[in-house]
């Protein structure tokens, strides 16, 4: 009998979630495909394994003895692989890693730099995930570990099986156009402001259903306003070439920055906004030598 890692895993979210569209929002799957890994596993194991309630599903007493193991099962594997990694006296493995956008253009190469001039025989494999399913990525088995970010204002959703292992910490700004006073708000002043002296200004966010979107109009609400957000965009490139154009205000870290500072001035913020640059991994990954290289080379390229 064969049960593959990646239908166990879908198993164990569904136990969790509850409905086959919760657990593949979860996992980045489609209903469909959450619901052919389940039919697998039936097949595999000759046995009824989840049952239809109303929209949800719910796990037969073989469901639920079969999802007890499954977790056991998947621990074991990824122990035995970072056991026999730490056997080996030396480092040689391929990693899969997922990155987003910012993290890749600017953290990723200096990283991959430095961890094969250390260790050569480390290979990494990058796929690019879309930063709010970084933990979902490590979840489902696509990669060992993930570059995310963190908001205390919108905290990632956690979960034993995965860690968030912090990088850093960054304080966010204000990006205005450049070329403009550092600031001439209501207040007519230079220097730090507080996010409430923004209230007239056009915001340029994220949607307001990502971590990032919502994390910004929660600090902004609770600075007693709501952002007028008159450009919804993702991709951080696109949001600083807006300020710059003078479309409006986003918010902006030292590492953004790295990524294009040409036609943008950054404004300090009275207001302590902070986001926290981590990295998903499972929790037994985090015991292979080689997981534990990559990310002191995340974290060195994370630094200033």
């Amino acid at each position: 009998m064969e049960l593959p890692g990646v239908q166990l895993r879908t198993l164990l979210e569904l136990t969790r979630s509850g409905t086959m569209t919760a657990a593949a929002a979860a996992l980045g799957y489609t209903p469909g495909a959450v619901s052919q890994h389940i039919a697998a596993l039936e097949r595999a194991t000759g046995t009824e394994l989840v049952r239809r309630v109303g929209r949800r599903v719910e796990l037969t007493d073989a469901g639920h003895t079969l999802a007890d193991h499954a977790e056991r099962i998947l621990a074991a594997q990824a122990e035995a692989v970072a056991a026999l990694e730490r056997g080996r006296g030396e480092l040689r493995a391929r990693l899969r890693l997922g990155v987003f956008g910012t993290a890749a253009a600017v953290l990723l190469p200096p990283a991959l730099r430095r961890l094969g001039a250390r260790h050569p025989d480390v290979r990494v494999e990058s796929r690019e995930v879309d930063v709010d399913q970084a933990y979902a990525e490590v979840c489902a088995g696509r990669v060992e570990l993930a570059l995310g970010l963190d908001y205390p204002d919108a905290p990632l959703v956690r979960d034993g099986a995965v860690e968030l292992v912090r990088l850093r910490s960054e304080r966010f700004s204000l990006a205005v156009p450049g070329g403009r006073p550092p600031w001439d708000g209501p207040e007519g002043r230079a220097g730090a402001l507080r996010l409430a002296e923004t209230a007239d200004c056009d915001w340029i966010l994220p949607a307001a259903g990502s971590y990032y979107g919502r994390a910004i109009r929660a600090v902004c609400r609770r600075a007693g306003f709501e952002p007028r957000v008159v450009h919804e965009v993702s991709d951080t490139a696109t949001s600083l070439a807006m300020v710059g154009a003078g479309l409006g205000v986003a918010p902006l870290t030292e590492l953004m920055l790295r990524l294009r500072s040409q036609g943008v001035t950054a404004v300090p913020l009275h207001d302590p906004v902070v986001r926290h640059i981590v990295v998903a991994v499972g929790s037994a990954a985090l015991r292979r030598p080689s997981v534990a290289a990559l990310i002191d080379a995340l974290r060195e390229g994370a630094t200033p």
